[in-house]
């Protein structure tokens, strides 16, 4: 059995900032389940949103990230997290993230402006400001002799006290799956983070990497936590459109820095859906190209940003200028074809001010979590910025707890089960999941296609907890299973929101409703 101080799951940016926050003071275990960069933050093109010019707010950034969330942000949650971004951007240039300068700005670094945003507040670096900060980060983390990586390692599920026959409510740990030797090990912890990203690859096309199959959200739902407002999942409406050019994000800064949106015949489009025409926030951006594109019978619509200079594209977007121009897309003199693509899941596991779930001891930071920040749409560039301030409010939670001896946990049970004889069962059962979800669960939803999706999920659920119960354990089998518990959750939450707003659109009841709240699904109540 492992034992550790804290046990964080997942290494993107909030798994690194949490265990370096902790890593002087206690022993930190990360685990994550293919190497170190390969999480959704290491993908972030556009950049970190926070107060940090003299021409900005607090009250501009709250004022933007309501209205973008579409009535259902929590205040206090929006508010706490928006004080809190200077000090976040502080922590990461000390730490040595590279962000582009400008000396001409009032505080030395580049601010560019995303859709939804009144001021240019956007910090970055280049258009690949996730890498440069996981790299900078994860270099500290090898370094520090207080945290153990585990690469290689899947979460099988949390260990909790009803599971070893206990009255409490307290997570103790994991189960984890050594995907190289196949075997699973036991790691007990005093305190356990889930921080896994969320579960966009639940959708046939997606700007995420293979690894956001929603592992946290769906583990803490079995445990016993609530999770909320799961119906709304972020589409990105500028994924490139090209046959060898599998999840790559055109970044909301290049419409930032006027990119237009056109028809294949160069018509502009936006201005009819929207007073902000390519400025709006993502929901309506996407809902617009989505409208456009099957009114028209269009494989995708096209973002010109040609009118810009080969020296300004080269400046501000050169892994987008690069990767077009690999392609043979020459973005300095023709448009980019775009469609929109799953990006972000704005709910997750229910949390506090502290990052603390319903279960005790367990904790959820980052996409994997409902701290309220998101409503109905997340504004552009927030994800990071959230990331960060609740990985340092779950250091300071974890950090004032006194220090309790470890249990001894079982170690897993696997002599009941059998090697699956084929394994052509999961492969067909996730390309299934996928397709449907994409075909009934999209950018524009009616109850019928819900239901249909519904019969399906269950159906899936049947037949993969009967494989999970018959047969030895496979990372593909668990992401599978998790997948599905997480189309559930969206599945229910989008039939049980009778109006649209924000990211989710339904056909049979257009109009938004008055005093809205958040949806919110109890294990309990299932």
């Amino acid at each position: 059995m492992l034992q550790f101080d804290t046990l964080i799951i997942g290494s993107g940016l909030a798994g690194l900032t949490l265990a370096l926050k902790l890593a002087d003071h206690q022993k930190v275990g990360l685990i994550t389940k293919k190497s170190l960069l390969d999480g959704a933050s290491n993908w972030a093109q556009g950049g970190i949103a926070a107060v940090l010019s003299t021409d900005d707010s607090l009250e501009a950034h709250t004022h933007d990230t309501l209205l973008a969330g579409a009535g259902l942000c929590d205040p206090i949650a929006t508010r706490y997290v928006v004080e809190h971004g200077k000090q976040a951007i502080d922590w990461l240039i000390a730490q040595g993230v590279p962000f582009t300068k400008d000396v001409s700005s009032d505080m030395g670094y580049h601010l560019t402006r995303e859709g939804g945003h009144n001021q240019r507040r956007i910090i970055h670096a280049a258009d690949a400001t996730g890498h440069a900060v996981q790299e900078t980060l994860s270099s500290k983390v090898l370094r520090h002799p207080n945290i153990t990586l585990l690469e290689k390692h899947m979460s099988v599920d949390l260990i909790t006290g009803k599971k070893l026959g206990l009255s409490d409510n307290r997570c103790y740990g994991v189960y984890a799956l050594n995907t190289i030797t196949d075997e699973v090990v036991t790691i007990a912890a005093q305190h356990t983070v889930l921080a896994t990203g969320g579960s966009s690859k639940v959708y046939l096309y997606t700007t995420n990497p293979d690894t956001a199959t929603g592992d946290g959200i769906a583990m803490a739902w079995r445990a016993g936590c609530r999770v909320a407002n799961m119906e709304f999942i972020q589409f990105h409406p500028t994924c490139l459109y090209h046959p060898h050019a599998k999840s790559f994000l055109i970044s909301e800064a290049v419409r930032g820095e006027g990119g237009i949106l056109k028809l294949p015949d160069g018509t502009r489009f936006m201005a009819d859906h929207d007073k902000r025409a390519e400025l709006a926030p993502r929901d309506i951006v996407a809902r617009a190209i989505d409208y456009e594109m099957k009114k028209a019978g269009l494989d995708c619509v096209y973002l010109d940003i040609s009118h810009q200079s080969v020296e300004f594209l080269q400046e501000h977007f050169p892994n987008i200028f690069t990767r077009c121009l690999n392609l043979g897309i020459n973005i300095s003199k023709e448009p980019i074809p775009v469609v929109p693509a799953a990006h972000y899941t704005c709910g997750g596991v229910v949390t506090d001010l502290h990052a603390r779930s319903d279960v005790d001891h367990l904790y959820a930071i980052g996409e994997t979590a409902y701290s309220g920040l998101h409503g109905a749409n997340r504004l552009a560039s927030n994800s990071l910025l959230e990331c960060l301030v609740f990985a340092d409010a779950a250091a300071q939670d974890i950090l004032s707890q006194p220090h309790e001896k470890t249990r001894t946990l079982p170690a897993w049970d696997d002599s009941q089960v059998t090697d699956a004889d084929e394994q052509i069962v999961i492969a067909h059962n996730w390309a299934e999941l996928r397709h449907f979800m994409w075909d009934y669960v999209g950018i524009v939803r009616t109850n019928k296609r819900l239901q249909r999706a519904q019969h399906r999920v269950q159906l899936l659920q049947k037949e993969i907890d009967e494989y999970y119960t018959h047969f030895h354990i496979s990372s593909d089998l668990l992401e599978l299973r998790n997948l599905v518990t997480n189309a559930d959750l969206i599945v229910k939450s989008a039939l049980s929101r009778h109006e649209s707003r924000g990211l989710h659109y339904s056909r049979d009841y257009p109009e938004t409703q008055d005093n809205p709240s958040p949806t919110i699904l109890s294990p309990q109540n299932r």
